[in-house]
Parts: C-alpha cells; structure tokens; sequence
C-alpha cells in the first residue's frame, strides 16, 4: 500500500474562534458545511454524503482549538492517518484562520486541495464571511 502525503493548507475565516468552533466540533455544526448529516455516538462520528456514509473516530479536541478525526478505514488499515481542523488566531493582528491538516494519495492532492477549497468556501457562506 503506498504512503499518504501529508498536507496542510491555511484559510483566512472572518469569524470568532468560539463560533468557528462550534462549526468544526459538533454535528450539527459539521452537517452544516461538511457533510449532509453527521451523527455522533461517543468519540464515533459518521458522515452521510448522498448515498454515502463514512465513519471517524474522534482523535482529540481542544476546545476553542482544533478537533481532530481518523477515517475507520484507516484504522482498520493500521494507519495512523488522520485530518485535523485547527483554528488559529494571529497574537498581534487578533486575525483567524483555519488550518487544515490532512493526509492523501499523491495522485489525488489536486483533488483533495479543491475539496477542502470548497468545504471551507461553504463553511464562509454558512458564517456569512465569505
């Protein structure tokens, strides 16, 4: 099986960190912009898309920070893969930003990078910052 690259890209949001927060950390907020409907059942997150379904296990969060999930069937590969939402604000300029981190086959990183453009697109229209 080959390696996944890593990868991270960074999104100026015009939002608060605690609201941002609640958008990155929750069902309700995820199924927002992210996925059609998510679902939560302890640390185990399922994404519906469509007709599609896909399962996460809750990694870690921090609250106001970042939030961080491994695809079930990256687990069940026995890799350590995982995507991570991390808020950041700016100490001098106060300014916020998203910093996504993610992991991807190298002949999909266009792909991946278009779909997290437009997740994060959605997610600025849903915070009226777009």
């Amino acid at each position: 099986m080959e390696e996944k690259i890593k990868f991270e890209m960074e999104f100026p949001i015009q939002a608060s960190p605690q609201l941002l927060y609640q958008y990155i950390s929750t069902p309700s907020g995820l199924s927002e912009w992210f996925a059609d409907n998510v679902n939560s059942r302890g640390e185990f997150f399922t994404f519906i898309w469509n007709d599609s379904e896909e399962k996460a296990k809750l990694l870690s969060k921090k609250s106001g920070e970042r939030i961080k999930f491994r695809w079930m069937n990256d687990d069940e590969d026995g890799q350590s893969y995982y995507f991570e939402i991390r808020i950041q604000v700016d100490e001098i300029t106060k300014d916020v930003s998203i910093i996504v981190t993610d992991f991807i086959d190298e002949d999909e990183i266009d792909e991946a990078k278009m779909l997290w453009e437009n997740q994060i697109s959605d997610l600025k229209q849903v915070l009226g910052s777009a």
